[in-house]
């Protein structure tokens, strides 16, 4: 923003990948009073929405929430589960993926990292060769990220229990759903996850300040002899408490009556609908991307991301030119490359409380980015997008691109 910005008239465009846009029913969920968290009105909460967010997860088993950033809820996952010096598999896909590897680097456990190109989805193959190397099982856990956010991939986690089983190891399995959260299909039980890790800022429609461990009976076990040492984020504690409708210490009230409400949207429109949405939205904007003459990040057509676009711009054009345009010119925030994909990449965030409308909106306000910017490209991005929307892209429609 320039130093002489003040007021840009018209809804400003959120189009990162995370925060997300919330909607007005969870704002005036959230702005409710604040109500007695030792009280039986909380207890009644604490239950509808500890019930409510287990239909998220696709599971059965409990699941943990926390005041704290998505973050804090991957050195939940760790500290509870681990013993210092614990061996952890971790597999590249890109900027989140290597944090949580220096998180658990810093904590005390000792993380090994498959290399990736920040490309492509996890190789299960790869993590199930190593874990057939490992004949003392020195490796306790394997992590993964489901939708790597910096770059716009998704990886088959199923595929990477399955690489577990047939290794005959007993790792545990982790997985940061941060991003993919009730934007993309996952089904804790039936892909057998001990534990996933979440954030309320992005596919659930909250601001930040929530996160979530969802945890395996496994899980659960392994933490009884863990032998890192935890206060804040112990499972122990807050399950006890989760028991009787309550937390051992003070919660996020407010974001907790947000999250009722974020739980009730999607259960109206159905969580098969939802994520059909965020499909539909993702490849319109491929379309669009494709339509200018640029890559997407994600090179594998089988794990494009549902939730967002990482864009490529060509060798010497500065991504970071294109997003200060849309936000300058348009009023919408893009998001900006991370890690080796600074000023590389910019990336369109089509997920959370969203229609084809504002997809639309999306893209012909990047459109106009790119002619702000000075970026050479090619025009009809827009079109190629209702194309999609419409259905006319796969019934060739004559003058749409597809």
């Amino acid at each position: 923003m320039s130093a002489t910005s003040s007021h840009r008239p018209g809804a400003h465009f959120l189009q990162l990948p995370g925060p997300t846009t919330t909607p007005q029913r969870v704002m005036e969920a959230i702005a409710r009073p604040t109500i007695n968290h030792r009280g039986p009105d909380f207890r009644d909460l604490t239950v509808e929405v500890l019930d409510g967010i287990k239909g998220i997860f696709k599971t059965e088993g409990p699941v943990i929430i926390y005041p704290s950033s998505g973050t804090g809820a991957w050195e939940a996952a760790l500290v509870n589960a681990l013993s210092p010096g614990d061996a952890v598999l971790m597999y590249e896909t890109g900027w989140f993926a290597t944090l949580w590897c220096r998180l658990a680097r810093k904590i005390g456990l000792e993380p090994e990292l498959i290399p990736g190109d920040w490309r492509s989805p996890v190789d299960a193959a790869a993590i199930g060769e190593r874990l057939r190397a490992d004949k003392a099982h020195r490796i306790k856990a394997v992590c993964v990220v489901h939708n790597e956010t910096s770059t716009g991939v998704t990886s088959d986690i199923a595929a990477v229990r399955r690489a577990i089983d047939e290794a005959g190891h007993p790792a545990l399995l982790m997985a940061d759903l941060v991003s993919s959260l009730a934007s993309v299909d996952y089904q804790h039980d039936a892909w057998g996850v001990d534990v996933a890790v979440g954030g309320s800022q992005k596919g659930l429609m909250l601001p930040p300040g929530l996160s979530f461990n969802a945890l395996s009976q496994k899980a659960i076990a392994a933490s009884k002899s863990a032998g890192m040492r935890r206060s804040y984020w112990d499972w122990g504690e807050m399950l006890e408490a989760n028991a009787r409708g309550f937390f051992p210490y003070t919660p996020a009230i407010n974001l907790l009556q947000g999250l009722r409400e974020a739980i009730a949207m999607m259960q109206e429109e159905g969580l098969d609908a939802v994520f059909a949405r965020h499909q539909r939205a993702a490849q319109a904007t491929r379309a669009a991307v494709a339509q200018w003459g640029f890559e997407t990040q994600c090179r594998d057509a089988a794990a494009h991301s549902p939730v967002l676009t990482a864009v490529r711009m060509p060798e010497g054009i500065s991504a970071d030119a294109v997003r200060e345009a849309a936000l300058e010119r348009c009023n919408m925030s893009l998001g900006n490359g991370l890690g080796q994909l600074d000023d590389r990449v910019f990336r369109i965030g089509h997920l959370g409380d969203f229609s084809d409308a504002l997809v639309l909106g999306t893209i012909a306000a990047t459109e106009a980015a790119l002619a702000f910017a000075g970026v050479p490209y090619r025009t009809g991005g827009t079109e190629a997008a209702i194309a999609v929307l419409t259905g006319q892209a796969q019934r060739g429609a004559p003058g749409l691109a597809a």
